[in-house]
Order: C-alpha cells, then sequence, then structure tokens
C-alpha cells in the first residue's frame, strides 16, 4: 500500500494519506500540475495556500530557509502535530503559497505518512475534505466525493490527535492557528524569542 501511494504521486496522482492530526491529501508538492489538482478535488480558492508534509529535517533543509539556531529548536519540535511557517526555497512552487515567500511545513509523526514521503519526496499537506467540511480522523470519514477523485486511500486507522496541528509562524514568532501540539509549539516559540 505504501509503495503504491508513492508510485501514485511520483506520477503526478493523488492519494488520501494518515497523519496523527487528521488525513491529508498527498500529492507531490513541487510539482505545479499535481498541486493543482489538490485545489480542485478540494474545490479551494488559488488564494489559500497549501502545506506541505517532509520526512526528515534535512528535507526541509531542502525546501525552506532555516537558521542553525531555528534548526535546534527544531529539533527538539519535530516530528510532531505542529506546522512551521517558514521562507520557502525557489523549488516550492508558487501555486502552493499562493504566491507567498512563506510556506506552511508539516513533519508529522506517522510512520505511514513517513514511509510515502521517503519514497515520493516533499508532498501536500492538506486536510482531505472539500474546504469548509470537517476534516476527516479515520478512512471511513473521508467523503464519498473525495475517495472518487484520489487514486488510493491509505487506511491507517483513527488519528491520535483527531484535530489540526498548531501553526507556528516561525518568522513573526506568534502561533497563527491553535491545535494539535499547542504546548509544544508555545514551548519552541519561547524558546526562540530568547535566540533573537
Amino acid at each position: 500500500m505504501i509503495a503504491s501511494a508513492a508510485r501514485f504521486i511520483i506520477g503526478g496522482g493523488a492519494i488520501v494519506y494518515p497523519t496523527e492530526t487528521v488525513y491529508g491529501l498527498g500529492a507531490n508538492a513541487l510539482d505545479e500540475q499535481a498541486v493543482m489538482r489538490i485545489f480542485l478535488i478540494k474545490k479551494r480558492p488559488l488564494s489559500r495556500p497549501i502545506s506541505l508534509a517532509v520526512s526528515s529535517l534535512e528535507m526541509l533543509r531542502d525546501v525552506a530557509h532555516i537558521r542553525d539556531e531555528e534548526m535546534r529548536i527544531l529539533e527538539e519540535l519535530l516530528p510532531g502535530p505542529v506546522s512551521i511557517l517558514v521562507r520557502k526555497r525557489s523549488i516550492v512552487p508558487d501555486i502552493l503559497t499562493a504566491g507567498s515567500p512563506l510556506v506552511s511545513i508539516r513533519y508529522p509523526d506517522h510512520e505511514s505518512a513517513l514511509s510515502i514521503i521517503d519514497i515520493a519526496g516533499p508532498i501536500t499537506s492538506t486536510s482531505a475534505n472539500r474546504t469548509g467540511q470537517p476534516a476527516p480522523v479515520s478512512a471511513k470519514e473521508v467523503a464519498e466525493e473525495i475517495k472518487e477523485r484520489v487514486d488510493l486511500v491509505v487506511d491507517g486507522g483513527r488519528c491520535q490527535y483527531s484535530q489540526p496541528s498548531t501553526l507556528l509562524d516561525l518568522e513573526g514568532r506568534e502561533i497563527i492557528r491553535p491545535g494539535a501540539g499547542l504546548d509544544r509549539a508555545m514551548k519552541a516559540m519561547m524558546a526562540m524569542k530568547a535566540i533573537e
């Protein structure tokens, strides 16, 4: 199942995959056409950016500019249920970030998600639902209209946290969206403010 999911992504396809927070829609995050497919599946306005997911701190450095002192704090924070907003590198397509120089990145703490990303490279990280609908926390909760429009649904059971991740803005040193992992994100934010 993992190898099949990765193959679909490498081939420009789209999948539903589990994380520790909610189920996500995955496609090659560095491929504009694949990212566009995710926008269409979600019926999401192009003005609303989509996150990407990585499976290592090395992969995180490949797609974003991270200072060494920030990386030391991220080593304590990730993997986990926290998304970080950071300055993107040029390989990240503008469609993903809605033209912003910043990209939201997840490094999930989930074996299936990490295995897929290890093979396929950075993938999109956005909840597997139509925009405005509840985020699914099990494969059964993924709407039929989503299942019909993806190549594969990877069933990883019920999500551990069953709520979206906390979004921590590394540039602004603030929490933009509280969610799973809020305590860890606040601790990391305080550590980052201390190094300024």
